[in-house]
C-alpha cells in the first residue's frame, strides 16, 4: 500500500532553516509528482510546492517563492523541501502528497502522509 513518511520539522527561529523529508513507498514514485501541501493552526489546507516525476519541474506558491526549495531523489524514492529564511507565519503541519498530475498552479491528491510540525518562533 502506498506510504508517505515525512520528517523534519521542529521548532526553528525566525530567519532559521529546515530541511522535510518524505519517504515514499507501494508506489513506481518515479513516475508521479509529489507536492507539498500546507496547514497553519486554524486555517484551510494551502498548497506550497509542486515537482513533476523526473524533478525537472517545479513552481511554487507565491508565498514561499524564492525562500523554498523543492527536490526529490527518484533512486531513494524520498521528496525534499528546503526552506529558508523562515518566517512565523510559515508554521504550520506540513504534508508531503502524490499528485494526480503537474500544473504550475498546484494539483489534487491521492494520497498524504502524516505530517511534520514546523513552528517557526523566536
Amino acid at each position: 500500500q502506498v506510504q508517505l513518511v515525512e520528517s523534519g520539522g521542529g521548532l526553528v527561529q525566525p530567519g532559521g532553516s529546515l530541511r522535510l523529508s518524505c519517504a515514499a513507498s507501494g508506489f513506481t514514485f518515479s513516475s508521479y509528482a509529489m507536492s507539498w501541501v500546507r496547514q497553519a493552526p486554524g486555517k484551510g489546507l494551502e498548497w506550497v510546492s509542486v515537482i513533476n516525476s523526473g524533478g525537472g519541474s517545479t513552481s511554487y506558491a507565491d508565498s514561499v517563492k524564492g525562500r523554498f526549495t523543492i527536490s526529490r531523489d527518484n533512486a531513494k524514492n524520498t521528496l525534499y523541501l528546503q526552506m529558508n529564511s523562515l518566517k512565523p507565519e510559515d508554521t504550520a503541519v506540513y504534508y508531503c502528497a502524490k499528485s494526480l498530475y503537474y500544473s504550475d498552479y498546484g494539483s489534487e491528491y491521492d494520497y498524504w502522509g502524516q505530517g511534520t510540525q514546523v513552528t517557526v518562533s523566536s
